[in-house]
């Protein structure tokens, strides 16, 4: 995406800050049940699995495989650049736990799903976007 292209960024609240914010030291936040030690995402205040309320903020590796993916070649605002990737992409920690994002630092048509990828992120105004790279083999 172009620096001169506005997004739309999220609320930020106390459910969803460390998710938001983790990107200031370079990492990816998410909550986990100490009771049962289900991931969870989106944040919330009880487990989906055993319904504890025990959750807390966990850092994950960051690694992840694409899930799912499109490629955009429209223009959406001003300064946008197409193409680009939106993707669903699978963290390493649990089955099912997803992201949708963009992958960057690759051609876009050159992303497959099965690929494997790892955390970056971009900052906008307070907001760490993270968005997923290709890992290095």
């Amino acid at each position: 995406m172009s620096e001169n292209y506005q997004r739309t960024l999220p609320v930020i609240d106390d459910e969803n800050r460390a998710f938001w914010h983790g990107g200031a030291d370079g990492r990816l936040h998410l909550m986990r049940c100490q009771d049962c030690g289900y991931w969870l995402h989106p944040p919330g205040p009880v487990c989906p699995e055993c319904l504890s309320d025990g959750v807390t903020i966990e850092t994950v590796s960051g690694e992840a495989t694409v899930e799912a993916l499109t490629v955009n070649y429209k223009v959406w605002g001003a300064g946008m650049q197409v193409p680009y990737v939106i993707a669903i992409v699978e963290l390493a920690e649990q089955k099912g736990l997803r992201l949708t994002t963009n992958i960057v630092g690759i051609d876009p048509d050159a992303v497959t799903i099965g690929m494997p990828v790892r955390v970056v992120f971009e900052q906008d105004e307070d907001v760490w976007l993270p968005l997923f790279e290709p890992r290095p083999a």
